[in-house]
């Protein structure tokens, strides 16, 4: 099955550390509490400290781009919920499911989710994808394999 049929899925799989939030911050900018203050992010609703949505979706982000539907794909539209906490530590699985593909333009639609190493769905959704033929062209394993 091809990265273009419905039906066509993938999964990626990493830990996600402490270091993972340091690193959003320095991009973002965001210092909420709940991501640094041990004390006050245990008295919250989380329990804990928990990792910004932006490093769960990010996973999202490496599997649309370099495997499903792969690389020149961007998102067009998202429409995620974050349905459980991700703490520093958690093992994280994204996977993406193809429910449609576009006749007239290089366009995805994608299921979404991803799932802790408890099997905890902390992030559910939708996704849109473009990918620009000229750089799925030129990645493709046909060509890759006539370059080398």
């Amino acid at each position: 099955m091809t990265s273009n049929q419905v039906g066509a899925s993938a999964r990626r799989t990493r830990a996600v550390t402490r270091r993972d939030i340091e690193l959003f911050t320095a991009i973002s900018g965001d210092r909420n509490p709940v991501h640094y203050d041990e004390d006050l992010a245990a008295r919250s609703r989380f329990g804990g400290i928990v990792v910004q949505g932006g490093v769960t979706s990010g996973l999202l982000n490496a599997l649309v781009a370099e495997q499903l539907p792969g690389p020149g794909s961007v998102f067009l539209e998202v429409s995620w919920r974050f349905l459980a906490p991700v703490r520093p530590g958690d093992l994280l699985t994204a996977t993406a499911v193809v429910t449609a593909v576009r006749d007239d333009k290089p366009v995805t639609t994608l299921a979404t989710s991803i799932t802790n190493q408890d099997d905890v769905l902390v992030l559910d959704g939708a996704a849109v994808v473009w990918r620009d033929p000229v750089v799925s062209a030129a990645t493709s394993p046909t060509t890759q394999e006539k370059i080398a």
